[in-house]
């Protein structure tokens, strides 16, 4: 049982911001509710001038994040762009090694780096949902499907399975004041959807928002992204993707059909797709190019032996699952589940 959560921003620094402090204030009460005790890091709350002049301030929460041993839960604020600016902080002498021990980590988007940080480390966590984004959601309650898989990893540790959300919601556009108990409009789901290969497969998983994947082989983005990457062997060798199983999803960005088809290809060129056991992907946020997508994926996987499953409730679409990275994984689609070992 989770009994107080770290609260870090790692990415972006807008939860310091005061136009959202009425979510905040939401978010806070909502874990209290629980009765989990919040703690933010010492420069979670500076906002989002000092978060993007400092990553190294950003490390040392980290850092701090893990020593502490009052913290069961790591939780990121929310993502954003250029977390990649931490890794001399944590890796030049092996900082974030000498630091971790196992405790819950979640966070998604952006936060995919901070992910394979940890990965790199030995250390195990959870990707899909947010502080910001899920915990402080402007509605009510937290949505059903985002709260139920919340309530299990704070009460259990873990998540045992995931199944397919019954709805899907259109993003929200408004998130001022005036938006506080304003529930967002909802849409029937399909359930996960087998492109290709087979329907039952297994691995570990590891992955996350393929924008931020991206940054590890283009430079467009950032102009050092590639070779900073390069210098801390950040991204996992290709002997070490063997049998796991790849877990991308687009951002709230919706990167369009060309672009999104030149990062399938960037992985594709890796030799991933060659090694892999399976790829989960998530549903695009509003649907927004869902089938561009889902043809690109069958064009640059063809002829692979490799199962792709499509529409998990993972990342930027509402509502979301947390996924475990690090633990052994029983995909099954025709059951419409995914099993986790402990």
């Amino acid at each position: 049982m989770v009994k107080k959560i770290g609260i870090v921003s790692l990415s972006s620094g807008i939860l310091g911001e005061i136009f959202i402090r009425h979510e905040l204030k939401i978010g806070v009460e909502r874990l209290n509710k629980y009765g989990i005790e919040v703690e933010f890091l010492p420069n979670a709350l500076k906002g989002m001038e000092f978060i993007k002049e400092h990553p190294e301030s950003r490390a040392k929460d980290l850092i701090k994040a893990f020593k502490d041993d009052s913290i069961d839960m790591i939780l990121c604020a929310i993502g954003g762009e250029d977390t990649y600016r931490l890794l001399p902080y944590l890796f030049g002498n092996n900082e974030l090694k000498m630091a971790v021990k196992q405790k819950i980590f979640l966070g998604f988007s952006n936060t995919t780096i901070n992910h394979l940080m940890l990965n790199k480390v030995g250390i195990k966590t959870f990707y899909g949902q947010a502080f910001l984004p899920d915990i402080c959601e402007l509605s009510n309650e937290m949505l059903p499907y985002t709260k139920r898989y919340f309530e299990e990893l704070i009460t259990t540790g873990k998540i045992k399975e995931v199944r397919p959300s019954d709805f899907w919601y259109k993003e929200r556009e408004d998130f001022s004041e005036s938006a506080v108990g304003v529930n967002m409009k909802k849409y029937e789901n399909t359930g996960f959807e087998l492109l290709c290969g087979k329907s039952v497969f297994k691995g570990k998983i590891l992955g996350g928002c393929i924008d931020s994947i991206y940054d590890i082989f283009d430079n467009s983005r950032f102009g050092d992204t590639v070779s900073i990457y390069k210098k801390y062997n950040l991204f996992p060798k290709l002997e070490d993707w063997k049998n796991k199983i790849l877990l991308l999803e687009t951002s709230e960005n919706r990167p369009e059909p060309k672009l999104y088809r030149k990062m399938i290809v960037a992985l594709k060129e890796y030799g991933i797709f060659d090694v892999l056991s399976g790829v989960l992907v998530g549903k695009p946020q509003d649907e927004i190019y869902y089938d561009e997508y889902k043809k690109i994926l069958l064009e640059e996987t063809a002829g692979k032996d490799l199962s792709v499953v499509y529409n998990i409730n993972i990342g930027h679409a509402t509502p979301r699952c947390i996924i475990p990275f690090g633990v052994e994984a029983q995909v099954n689609v025709d059951k419409q589940v995914i099993t986790f070992s402990d």
